[in-house]
């Protein structure tokens, strides 16, 4: 099988686990994210594919050759760390040079990798330039610059934009993501940015509680997520505990019923959770209840430019809404509304 593939891999200190039952298949040529809270096992599981941590169980195999014991060294893979870890000591010409004077390219061939490289990341006339004289964004083109010399198999990058301000992080978000589409690489992105995932990524894997909790694309893990940790982690949403009423309906604990696309496997009298986002959400002025259309009060509004949220409280529960301002219907704090959710906008949550 060509590709990166993980099967049964797991990594133990000890008693403590930090991560467990991985098995993935990471096809050539694409962006994925390692996307979860800090804790959950992302950068172990990229450390371990690395090969800068053993495996404690399971198999490594890179277009179906087994790698899980080869030396870090060996596996011809390139990596930007957290800190970048660029030579303050050198040029920016010579730290990007660095990994082929290791591998003994000649001279001539460095250069004009060097200059190959530069003209790719918009830096032809810092050849020359300190590290230590270059902006933030300068320095992460330039490590991202070394890390791909050698022509890897594979890009690994450890949080390499957190220490970034939030606007130069989202335009260099856009430049790797389109550096890497350029180049055709096969690159896992470890993150605990959501935005940044589901801007970036071809690919989104969801790690909590040390192991795998779901794998999709972006808007796949948004619009359907496979449990209410993932519901809970990847974006705004609201959820809130209801109890299945059989044919398709749930009760609210302040007694009102929804219509929603529930399971028919899903006993009538079980307690569930429901997810809507906030923006599937749809606010009018007050006006009889019916079908999905429930009355509220509004409790907190927050005007941000882009788009209005409003908190309301409905039937029992603490429901969020998100307009723009062209779809806000002007309220306040105390008013009373009308809120419909979609049935197709609810999903149904496991633990």
């Amino acid at each position: 099988m060509s590709g990166l593939v993980l099967e049964n891999v797991g990594k133990h200190y000890g008693s403590a686990c930090a991560v467990t039952d991985v098995n993935l298949h990471l096809p050539e040529g694409k962006l994925v994210c390692f996307l979860g809270p800090s804790g959950c096992g992302k950068t172990t599981l990229l450390r371990m594919i690395a090969g800068l941590e053993t495996l404690s169980d399971g198999e490594i195999r890179l277009d179906g050759q087994d790698i899980g014991h080869t030396p870090a060294h060996q596996r011809n893979f390139g990596m930007v760390f957290q800190s970048l870890a660029l030579f303050p000591h050198m040029t920016v010409g010579e730290n990007i040079a660095y990994p082929l004077r290791l591998r003994g390219v000649s001279k001539v061939d460095q250069q004009a990798r060097v200059t190959e490289l530069l003209q790719l990341i918009q830096l032809q006339e810092m050849v020359d330039r300190p590290v230590a004289k270059l902006s933030g964004g300068q320095r992460q083109r330039v490590a991202i610059a070394r890390a791909i010399a050698a022509r890897p198999k594979l890009l690994l990058l450890d949080e390499p934009l957190s220490a970034l301000d939030a606007k130069l992080r989202e335009s260099m978000q856009i430049e790797i993501r389109q550096l890497q589409q350029r180049l055709n690489i096969t690159t896992i992105l470890v993150t605990h940015d959501q935005r940044e995932a589901m801007t970036m990524a071809d690919i989104v894997v969801v790690l909590g509680e040390h192991r795998v909790q779901q794998v999709g694309t972006p808007i796949e893990i948004y619009r359907n997520p496979a449990n209410a940790f993932v519901a809970d982690f990847i974006g705004s949403g609201n959820i809130f505990p209801a109890t299945a009423l059989g044919s398709g309906r749930v009760g609210l604990p302040g007694g009102a019923a929804l219509q929603v696309p529930i399971c028919e496997s899903i006993q009538a009298g079980a307690s569930i959770k429901l997810l809507v986002r906030p923006e599937d959400l749809q606010l009018s002025l007050p006006q009889a209840s019916a079908g999905n259309c429930l009355p509220g009060t509004v409790t907190f509004v927050r005007d941000s430019g882009a788009t209005v949220e409003t908190t309301i409280e409905c039937s029992g529960v603490s429901l969020t809404a998100l307009s723009t301002p062209c779809q806000s219907i002007g309220l306040s704090i105390g008013n009373p509304v009308s809120v419909t959710i979609p049935a197709a906008a609810c999903r149904v949550l496991t633990a």
